[in-house]
């Protein structure tokens, strides 16, 4: 008779294999469904990048600005990514400067697009905003942070798993901590790290990361929240401003 051989997993990986399924596998699967379905620009000549009007004329505004923006990435690399940029604007400045990376040319950008304009026709969501005397102070050191990008030749960027846009950013928020806030969680690359393995303090300086080379680690702090990353596909809890963190579907709350 033949002799059958059955492939016993541990129940360890069987648990592991059902939160992967569960919480990263099937809310991206769920997104891809829901996105395939939506109208997309064709390719980038084609796709809509004019201004959201989510700013104000600059002229108008007397005040110092500081705006993270982030929007979802073209084509069927929008199921599971965003892609974000930092504007910045002096007191009295007559206009706005944004700050961002791409992945053709020479990868750092500034004013390649409108402030808040579409990314390949998808709408930028502001993600966070400092106004007065606090972005006065910030934005001096945003301009450093972006000066000191160690990714900034060609050839430099990658999309997955980074350096990329969100690396940049990232890279940012770490300068300036004050800014107090953390990239969505499909912002694929905003985990990156070009010393592999690391354990410390978050970008905010509010908790403690643990990662290898961005592909796989853990998050737990007050502004990042809880953050499982595995590949670079983020599951979690915001904890500041109750919300589930999901793959593909991104932060789902308040």
């Amino acid at each position: 008779m033949p002799v059958r051989t059955v492939l016993h997993i541990p129940c360890r990986m069987r648990r592991f294999l059902l939160f992967f399924a569960l919480a990263f596998l099937l809310p991206l699967a769920s997104h891809a469904g829901w996105w395939i379905w939506q109208t997309h620009a064709p390719d980038w000549r084609r796709a809509d990048w004019t201004s959201a009007q989510l700013l104000p004329a600059a002229a108008v505004e007397p005040e110092a600005t500081v705006h993270l923006f982030a929007a979802r990435v073209g084509r069927w690399r929008g199921i599971f990514a965003h892609h974000s940029w930092i504007v910045v604007k002096e007191r009295g400045a007559s206009a706005y400067t944004r700050f961002d990376v791409v992945g053709w040319g020479t990868p750092l950008r500034v004013n390649h697009r409108e402030a808040d304009g579409r990314w390949f026709g998808n709408m930028p969501e502001l993600v966070t905003e400092i106004r007065g005397e606090a972005a006065e102070r910030l934005i001096p050191r945003i301009r450093a942070a972006v000066a000191s990008y160690a990714y900034s030749t060609p050839g430099s960027y990658l999309a997955w798993p980074g350096p990329n846009s969100n690396s940049f950013v990232q890279h940012i928020l770490s300068e300036a901590p004050e800014l107090r806030q953390a990239l969505p969680p499909t912002a694929i690359g905003k985990d990156w790290r070009a010393d592999g393995l690391f354990a410390g303090l978050t970008a905010s300086r509010t908790g403690i990361q643990a990662s290898v080379y961005g592909l796989a680690g853990i998050t737990v702090g007050w502004v990042e929240g809880v953050e499982v990353n595995i590949l670079g596909l983020v599951a979690g809890l915001d904890l500041r401003s109750p919300a589930l963190k999901l793959p593909g579907w991104g932060r789902i709350g308040v």
